[in-house]
């Protein structure tokens, strides 16, 4: 029997001219395309990877570049030097972080959820944006949403090819792997970042870690391994 949700959402489709058919898989695969920035276009990786970082820097966030994967945690060890941060940090288990020689370090990790006390969160994202220098993080067991929120410093890993030139694309990565990869569940929550947190709404006066991490940092592997 038709309850009265049903009925209300099926005139709404009638109103729209649709068939009430699975809408959210014909959106998946015949989603709109919004307008493409002109300062991506024609760019090479490089010029991608370039542009990403030169937006990142604008919005606060600060970026180191490393040649190999091996080479990210003695980049976190001497960012966290450089800024007087405790050498204790909690990390998630993305591969591409949980994986690395964290031993070589003196860093204090704890491999988990964010929890107060936390002052530095380390993880990787799934792509970045380079029109705005935005990272696109997804929520799961591996990446909990509130490792990229809770600790003060967010400490972001990157590889060089998960640069993409503007939006559409990193929603066509997402589409892709969902199609293409065993067992890949699409995420309850995507997060897209572009800086560290702020807010204005006080005097018009600029101030980070409001609502979120205070500082967020990038190591960025060139080689993309």
């Amino acid at each position: 029997m038709s309850t009265a949700r049903d009925e209300i959402l099926g005139r709404i489709r009638a109103g729209l001219g649709r068939d009430g058919g699975d809408e959210v898989q014909q959106r998946l695969h015949t989603h709109p395309r919004g307008p493409i920035p002109a300062r991506t276009a024609g760019l090479d990786r490089d010029g991608l990877v370039a542009l990403f970082v030169a937006m990142a820097e604008e919005v606060a966030a600060t970026v180191t570049r490393v040649s190999s994967a091996a080479a990210v945690p003695e980049a976190v060890t001497r960012y966290l030097a450089d800024h007087n941060l405790p050498a204790r940090a909690v990390l998630t288990d993305d591969k591409l972080v949980a994986d690395l020689n964290w031993d070589a370090t003196l860093i204090d990790l704890r491999r988990g959820i964010a929890e107060d006390g936390d002052a530095v969160g380390i993880g990787a994202c799934f792509a970045a944006v380079a029109e705005t220098g935005t990272l696109v993080l997804l929520s799961g067991p591996d990446s909990p949403t509130r490792n990229s929120f809770l600790p003060d410093t967010h400490i972001v890993v990157l590889r060089a090819d998960q640069v993409v030139g503007f939006y559409e694309a990193a929603w066509d990565r997402l589409r892709a792997a969902r199609a293409s990869a065993t067992g890949f569940a699409m995420p309850r929550t995507v997060n897209l970042i572009t800086g560290p947190s702020r807010t204005a709404d006080i005097a018009q006066t600029l101030e980070l870690g409001m609502h979120g991490p205070r500082r967020l940092h990038i190591v960025l592997i060139d080689d993309g391994t």
